[in-house]
């Protein structure tokens, strides 16, 4: 809770309790230090004093919970271990009592918001006396938390809701250890599914054990649906051609993975490319007759032409056999219902060897009857079929053809995005899910601002056109540069967002929220700090890619005047919050605030290197000479060299930690070139 809120306790007749405030702040030794849960609450009330944790004590979860393996459970034991040295156990039945009680109890009474307009202040335990509502709900993922001074009670209306009061609870722990402030808590998500997705597929491919973290992230926040980006990097049978060199996943990761999201209550939903997005696939000697293209299959590889070239030729019969295939050999490792064909960005659709057939019948008929057959293919398996929606969106007519339990992946990724598009899908009836992202790739540092706004925005527009839900995209386009630690604020905005659309109004606020739930950092200024190096940047790893595969030469000019002028004061600023950062993280009490530190300080010093890159090439002319009449500034480019191979290094390292090998040889292929450059300049 923040400096300036208080939480209101209600008056109820059990207890003969007046109307007070309490203050948010500590005023004496009974109080726990401020905290924070995320995503808020919808009703919270705060009783006085503070409930210690027993020496010896048991968390008690119910068979009906469905949580067989007591993973949740399990999860309050190694927190309350971690965070207060307390070893704790674990039972069931009502012979076996604990401190810490985990059961099914249905109906749950929520409060409701006092409006549906999106635009009305929002309930929350910051708005004191904000109207009630109350609505009987059996609303999946529904959850009450009880914390009183004789035990702790989390009730769900189904095994969603009591993971979802868990991660409540767990988030509480870690803030006050074993002194946690009483409370009385009623919550259910806005949203029915709070999904991520997460790119594997365009550089980087994740470790098992790296998933696995992120499945547990995604978890505390009650994120309820991941999906994986898969291109190339999935090892089909019979496609090694194709995923050759990419370190890519296998069936084995698969089935564990999807074992080990289901206990955490995170719904693993296959997604693979079958129509666009095939560049790799397009580029074999075995694949090549199938793309529109194939007579550029040959051409040196390029991480912006990765991005362009890769859409099947469908008037090619075999074509559909192909997308048939690799739906029906990855459904069958998968316990979900749905699957996601993906159907992106088919940029090449009707431009090619199917330019006659296009001729004949148009472009969105063709696109249309491609993504019906192969959603009907889908739905005769008994699956639900999953698209991206920006095809069907730039031909609304197509809207009109699809199936209609096709579920459309709505995504705009502008930070001032309006509701036309997602106002267009809901007026042609068909379901949508609403999707943002957390603004990392093409970067070393993420653009929180853009994360902030895009995401907001998205998730109030959904809420008012009754989307499904939401599913926040995590790209790592330009080989996949971005640290995956760089996209936790942006999730975690996600995750506030939709469960409880617009209850944080200030992004200053949420950041702060995230410093101490996330980082442990009491300060709240880590995420900040983050954020304010992003806005450092002058030269970033896009322009650098940019520079390498086009040699434009009007790159460097464009940018000069503002990487000269504005050079010094982003050196500053990203040496002082490489500092900041650095600081908070070693008073933090995570567990992986040694890996996130050197994360974030390799991603602040690579990025004061693109600077001096940047400023270099803002200062050379044509014949390369240092244009002198610019500056006084000067970089030493064999000095510069030898500091970017250095910084490789410690990149490469840090890298290794979280990621397959994959294509870490491509992004070292770019600082090297870089190194070279600057040397010959």
């Amino acid at each position: 809770m923040d400096e300036n809120t208080t939480a209101t306790v209600r008056e109820t007749t059990d207890t003969h309790k007046t109307m007070r405030k309490i203050p948010a702040e500590p005023q004496n030794l009974t109080e726990t230090t401020a905290w924070h849960i995320i995503p808020t609450p919808r009703t919270l009330r705060h009783d006085e004093g503070v409930t210690l944790l027993p020496l010896n004590g048991r968390v008690n979860e119910s068979r009906a919970v469905g949580d067989d393996r007591h993973v949740l459970a399990m999860q309050l034991v190694d927190d309350i271990h971690d965070t207060t040295g307390l070893d704790w156990g674990i039972t069931t039945g009502d012979r076996w009592p604990g401190f810490i009680t985990l059961t099914v109890a249905v109906p749950i009474t929520v409060a409701a918001p006092a409006t549906a307009d999106t635009h009305s202040p929002a309930i929350t335990p910051d708005t004191p006396d904000a109207p009630i509502a109350p609505t009987p709900s059996t609303t999946p993922g529904a959850y009450t938390l009880d914390i009183t001074e004789h035990g702790i009670t989390v009730a769900g209306a189904d095994f969603e809701g009591v993971r979802n009061g868990v991660q409540t609870l767990r988030q509480l722990i870690r803030q006050c250890g074993a002194a946690l402030p009483r409370l009385h808590i009623e919550d259910q998500p806005a949203f029915p599914t709070r999904g991520y997705y997460l790119d594997v597929t365009r550089g980087r491919v994740p470790t098992l054990d790296w998933l696995k973290t992120w499945a547990d992230k995604l978890c505390l926040y009650k994120v309820n649906q991941l999906q994986l980006y898969v291109e190339h990097t999935f090892a089909f049978d019979g496609l090694s051609e194709t995923w050759r060199g990419s370190s890519p996943l296998a069936p084995r990761d698969i089935l564990e993975f999807d074992d080990y999201c289901a206990e955490r209550g995170i719904e693993l939903v296959p997604s693979v490319s079958t129509f666009g997005h095939l560049y790799m696939a397009l580029r074999t000697q075995s694949l090549r007759d199938l793309g529109e293209f194939p007579e550029a299959a040959d051409e040196p590889f390029g991480f912006i032409d990765r991005m362009r070239h890769h859409t099947l030729n469908i008037g090619d019969e075999r074509a559909f056999a192909l997308s048939c295939r690799l739906i029906d050999n990855y459904l069958q490792l998968f316990r979900s219902d749905k699957f996601n064909i993906c159907a992106d960005e088919t940029f090449d659709l009707g431009k090619g060897r199917s330019k006659p057939l296009a001729e004949r019948i148009g472009v969105a008929a063709m696109y249309a009857d491609y993504v019906t057959r192969l959603c009907r293919h889908l739905e005769a398996q008994g699956k639900q079929p999953m698209m991206w929606g920006d095809i069907a969106l730039e031909h609304p007519e197509i809207l009109d053809q699809l199936p209609e339990e096709v579920t459309l992946l709505n995504w705009q990724y502008d930070p001032q995005v309006d509701d036309g598009k997602i106002r267009t899908v809901a007026e042609s009836g068909a379901t949508q899910i609403v999707c943002p992202a957390v603004w990392c790739w093409n970067a070393l540092l993420p653009r929180i601002d853009d994360a902030w706004h895009n995401i907001t925005r998205m998730a109030r527009h959904g809420t008012q056109y009754q989307a499904q839900g939401m599913l926040v995209t995590d790209w790592g386009d330009f080989g996949h540069v971005n640290d995956p630690r760089m996209a936790v604020p942006g999730m975690i905005v996600g995750a506030q967002e939709s469960w409880a659309p617009g209850r944080v109004a200030d992004e200053a606020d949420m950041l702060r929220r995230i410093s101490r739930v996330e980082y442990g950092d009491a300060g709240g200024t880590l995420v900040p700090s983050l954020a304010a190096a992003r806005r450092a940047t002058l030269f970033g790893w896009d322009d650098l890619v940019t520079w390498l595969e086009t040699g434009m030469p009007a790159l460097a000019a464009a940018r000069a005047c503002g990487i000269v002028a504005g050079f010094d004061a982003a050196d500053a600023t990203l040496r002082e919050c490489a500092a900041r950062l650095a600081t908070a993280l070693a008073q933090s009490r995570t567990a992986d605030a040694a890996g996130t530190s050197a994360a974030f300080r390799i991603a602040v010093d690579g990025q004061r290197l693109l600077n001096r890159v940047g400023l270099r090439l803002a200062r050379m002319n044509d014949d390369g000479r240092d244009d002198d009449a610019h500056s006084d500034i000067h970089v030493d480019g064999s000095a510069l060299a030898a500091a970017l191979e250095s910084w490789m290094e410690a990149y490469a390292a840090q890298w290794r930690t979280v990621s397959r090998e994959s294509e870490l040889r491509r992004v070292e292929d770019v600082i090297w070139r870089t190194a070279d450059a600057m040397r010959r300049s």
